[in-house]
């Protein structure tokens, strides 16, 4: 009987952990744009991320590729740069990803659709 809050106690954190309301990361997947604090004057330069799991390939905006992952301290909003010591945030739809020294990459979504015309109404 002793061992019978124990065992309901770790039954609980088991249920607590793998249900569906645990968060879920998010893919980063994609081409961003340089937006702040750029190197080398690259304002509106490309970045690209690209997500495999929990491992992550970065290419800046000069062009240099690194390697991250999830930051253990914060995993469901922060990456780690072992190659630059250097963590950053991304926002919780992904749209921003904010690093340490102050550059700043936003989702590049592409040209927007050209909006839908219609035809002039000719009289006869």
């Amino acid at each position: 009987m002793r061992c019978l809050p124990l065992v309901i106690g770790v039954f609980g954190a088991v249920v607590a952990f793998t249900s569906g309301a645990s968060a879920q990361s998010i893919n980063l997947t994609g081409t961003y744009r340089c937006i702040q604090d750029c190197r080398d004057g690259h304002v509106g330069g490309p970045a690209f991320v690209t997500q495999n799991g929990w491992n992550l390939n970065l290419v800046t905006e000069t062009g240099e590729s690194y390697r991250a992952w999830p930051d253990l301290a914060a995993p469901y909003g922060r990456i780690w740069i072992e190659a630059r010591n250097e963590s950053a945030v991304y926002s919780p739809d992904g749209m921003r990803i904010q690093f340490d020294d102050g550059r700043i990459w936003q989702r590049d979504l592409g040209p927007l659709p050209r909006g839908w015309r219609r035809a002039r109404v000719v009289a006869r």
